[in-house]
């Protein structure tokens, strides 16, 4: 069993990625920090000009060094503690598919930048379909304007 958490492109998700951690250390079990990327070709922010594509390996590269660093960034050196796992698939796809392949305890998301309260399309899809708990964690800037830390969402299951 382990706590899962969903890596997004974006600074919002360095919240979560600590809260994700201390959710595993509270639990005493592992971290996977997990980012999905578009398996279409060219996703890539600002590497190369929009002229030039992206081959699938470095479209992955790319995926690989930004979930790298947004764990650094996060963690620091407790980062070294963290599986990372890099898809190509759709991201509520690919976190709903690892909490089940890993039998997560816990999925920890950052919630999208918007409409306060409102989830996200990926949010909503893993909170649909996680076989566990699901924590959304505000991004900075709702944090910043004095809402809730943290909400949790959990799905009931059927014995």
């Amino acid at each position: 069993m382990t706590v899962l958490v969903g890596v997004k492109r974006s600074a919002d998700c360095r919240a979560a990625i600590r809260l994700a951690a201390q959710e595993a250390r509270y639990r005493d079990t592992s971290l996977i920090a997990v980012m999905a990327y578009p398996a279409e070709r060219g996703w890539s922010p600002a590497v190369k000009p929009v002229a030039t594509s992206l081959t699938r390996a470095e479209d992955r590269a790319v995926a690989e060094d930004l979930l790298r660093e947004a764990v650094r960034d996060a963690l620091g050196d407790e980062a070294a503690r963290v599986e990372h796992r890099v898809v190509a698939d759709l991201a509520g796809r690919a976190l709903v598919h690892a909490a089940q392949t890993v039998k997560a305890q816990l999925v920890v998301l950052a919630a999208r930048r918007g409409i306060p309260g409102v989830l996200g399309t990926v949010s909503q899809y893993v909170l649909r379909n996680a076989p566990c708990p699901v924590l959304t964690v505000p991004c900075a800037e709702a944090s910043s304007r004095g809402q809730k830390p943290a909400r949790r969402h959990s799905t009931s299951h059927t014995l």
